[in-house]
């Protein structure tokens, strides 16, 4: 049996951030399973354990942390234990997880048990979730039950909105300020443009609900407008990013489709930058959701989002609580000895 504050304290060593001490974290939890009777399926900058020929429960975590910002009270690479809170870099998201899920398996007797688990550690999630799009290029046949241990204050979650995000690019004629009607300006076409988009936004897609959701329906957020030089000079060109959280298949496709028929009318360039799907597994017992966006929307089988809190992922002096940590360990053996039986 291993104590999960003592894997989360050799986790938390790993310096991890853009995925830096990659192969160190990922020695330690392949060396720590194979004394488990874990077997190595297949080893690159993500790993994969399994314990049983037969599986039908896995568990899939990023190894990789956020940068850390100014304002740190406790070191970021070291176990602090303050009272009953937990904190260092990456404690919540989601290093808790994997120790919780090593320390689980540590306490359960699978010989006991008919069918096995199966562990996938990824890499780089904060970025661009290559780790889980190189997994799944490998991976064929996940078990039939995927639980995705980011921080969720220890409640299922099973269902997720989809993000769609764009960078749309505008070109303009620039000219001196005093005689704009010899130039075009990129930054009042791309003006235009998000007006036109944010119409078509309130009018054919905010009213649409999915009361699966918290907030029902998708949202949309300029979150960038960048472009000109000076302020005598008309403006040759300008770029915004764009996103959406959708709720569902058919939003997406009345926004690819408007996006299309603005490109034309305001001659610009749409570049799709992450198209990545809602998704809700339908269940009795569950049917809490989330806004964010996580590796379980790549998945195809059914999944649950399960970690540790309270979520202070990305926050200066990041932490969770002991308690939340310990009834994380107790979940995951319940559902382990629930799917493997």
């Amino acid at each position: 049996m291993l104590n999960v504050e003592n894997i989360l304290e050799n986790l938390i060593k790993c310096n991890t951030i853009k995925d830096k001490e990659n192969e160190k974290i990922l020695n330690y939890i392949e060396n720590t399973l194979k004394l488990m009777g874990f077997k190595t399926e297949k080893r690159d900058k993500f790993l994969i354990m399994s314990n049983k020929e037969e599986t039908s429960l896995g568990f899939l975590g990023h190894t990789d942390t956020v940068e850390f910002t100014d304002g740190w009270k406790y070191e970021k690479f070291a176990l602090t234990k303050i009272e009953d809170k937990i904190y260092g870099l990456g404690v919540c998201d989601m290093k808790s997880g994997i120790a919780a899920i090593i320390s689980a398996v540590s306490q359960i007797n699978f010989s006991k048990i008919n069918k096995g688990i199966k562990l996938y550690f990824t890499y780089d999630e904060e970025i661009g979730f290559t780790g889980i799009k190189d997994v799944i290029n490998y991976e064929k046949n996940f078990p039939q039950m995927m639980i995705i241990g980011e921080p969720t204050n220890n409640e299922i979650i099973v269902g997720s909105k989809g993000l769609m995000e764009y960078k749309i690019s505008f070109k303009g004629i620039k000219t001196h300020s005093s005689t704009p009607e010899k130039g075009k300006s990129a930054i009042m076409n791309a003006i235009a443009f998000i007006n036109d988009l944010n119409n078509f936004y309130q009018n054919e897609i905010k009213s649409n609900l999915n009361k699966k959701f918290e907030i029902p329906y998708t949202t949309m957020n300029i979150g960038k407008i960048e472009g000109g030089s000076v302020i005598n000079s008309v403006p040759e060109s300008c770029e915004i990013l764009v996103d959406f959280r959708t709720i569902d298949k058919i939003e997406e496709q009345k926004i690819i489709k408007e996006l299309e028929k603005l490109k034309e009318k305001y001659q610009a360039k749409v570049e799709e930058l992450n198209k990545i799907s809602p998704f809700f597994n339908e269940t009795k017992d569950y049917n809490k959701t989330c806004n964010f966006i996580t590796e379980a929307s790549f998945l195809k089988s059914d999944r649950v989002i399960l970690g540790a809190g309270p979520i202070t992922a990305h926050e200066v002096n990041e932490y969770i609580t002991i308690e939340s940590l310990y009834k994380l360990v107790e979940q995951y053996k319940e559902l382990i000895k629930k799917y493997c039986k």
